[in-house]
């Protein structure tokens, strides 16, 4: 009875796949940054469960090197992922004296994934081989100083190949994840499903240990450099350095100076205080006697009283010109009255308008009587003649 409650307490390989596969797709999708403490215990947690159905996988021997990928059963499938998990979860761990290390070990678990892949002949691809730290220095030394261009762009056109692929196979997923989940799909469908997410975390695991290798060599190579600086205390066993003078001899330097500025000898704040002690501030100026002072006051009293009587001459100077400009509108120079008009006052201009057109009218009105009489006085004579 102890036996059997014990059994069914232990957790079973499909809860654990199932839980540490969700928690790796919580973490990835997270909104919060990798660093912080909810995402790191979502890692940490799927490492351990992830770990412990590897254990069971290893006890259960689900898989077996004498065995075809058909063989296997579509439902374990799945179980295959599980190095890639925990690859993938390694490389999700953020502390950095220990960056190195979770490096290695996602590196080794992506590697185990790939090669099972490989033997079960899950994808085509080629294996990438493990680089040894000294054959990493020699081929990157050397190829910093001659490039192989052919191998670059041999490189680029995996990593473009790789992303189609991958693409294609997420595009695939998609469509044949709801089938799946809910129950409707048949083995057959099941098992092409499984097959596309192996597939995918192949072309994954390559890029992952592609970017790995690249960022082990970093840190390793930024271990060196710390080691080649030189420590803090050889810089302070160094003597100190002597003053020197920038003049040719000592003597010059008392005459013209030692060429840079002196040191201060006061404070801002006692400059101030000993000139103002003496009364030579700007604000407070010159010391003066008193006969000075009296001098400087009376002459400033006459250049106000002089001031005031200008004053008043341009104040009635102003008004008087105001004045003769009320008599004498603008002009009036230009327009002097005639003769006939000198013992009077000039009459303004729309009168004088006025007066020439009732003359004009009165000079036509006199024609026009002077020929009325001249017709008159013909017909008279007219009349008399006969």
């Amino acid at each position: 009875m102890a036996a059997a409650e014990d059994d069914e307490l232990l957790p079973r390989l499909p809860d654990l796949f199932e839980t540490g596969q969700q928690l790796l797709d919580e973490v990835e999708v997270a909104a919060e940054p990798t660093g912080s403490r909810a995402v790191q215990d979502k890692v940490s947690k799927g490492l351990d469960l992830l770990k412990t159905a590897a254990e069971m996988l290893s006890q259960l021997d689900l898989f077996s090197r004498n065995e075809d990928l058909e063989e296997i059963a579509s439902t374990d499938l799945k179980y295959l992922m599980l190095p890639a998990f925990q690859g993938a979860l390694a490389m999700k761990q953020v502390n950095p004296s220990k960056r190195l290390d979770h490096l290695q070990q996602a590196r080794e678990h992506f590697s185990n994934y790939l090669t099972q892949c490989q033997h079960y002949h899950v994808a085509e691809f080629q294996l990438p081989k493990a680089k040894d730290n000294s054959a990493e220095n020699n081929t990157a030394s050397s190829s910093v100083a001659y490039p192989n261009l052919f191998a670059m762009a041999a490189q680029r056109q995996a990593k473009i190949e790789r992303y189609k692929q991958r693409k294609e196979l997420e595009r695939r997923l998609a469509a044949q994840k709801a089938a799946v989940e809910s129950g409707q799909a048949d083995d057959e469908q099941v098992r092409e499903y499984y097959l596309l997410h192996l597939r995918r975390w192949v072309v994954v695991s390559l890029e992952e240990l592609e970017s790995i290798d690249q960022e082990m060599k970093i840190l390793r190579e930024k271990d060196l450099s710390k080691e080649a600086t030189p420590s803090p205390s050889s810089r302070q066993d160094r003597p100190p350095m002597k003053p020197f003078i920038l003049t040719r001899n000592a003597a010059q330097a008392k005459v013209f100076g030692a060429g840079y500025p002196s040191l201060a000898t006061m404070t801002v704040h006692d400059w101030y205080d000993q000139h103002q002690k003496r009364g030579v501030l700007p604000d407070q100026g010159i010391a003066k006697t008193s006969s000075e002072v009296r001098k400087a006051a009376r002459r400033q009293e006459e250049l106000d009283i002089k001031e005031d009587e200008e004053d008043e001459e341009t104040l009635q100077r102003a008004r008087e010109w105001d004045d003769w400009k009320d008599t004498h509108p603008r002009g009036y120079g230009n327009r002097q009255p005639s003769p006939t008009w000198a013992s009077a006052s000039a009459p303004p201009r729309r009168q004088r308008r006025r007066i020439c057109l009732t003359l004009n009218k009165v000079s036509s009105n006199y024609e026009c009587v002077r020929t009325l009489v001249l017709a008159l006085s013909c017909s008279s004579w007219c009349i008399l003649i006969s």
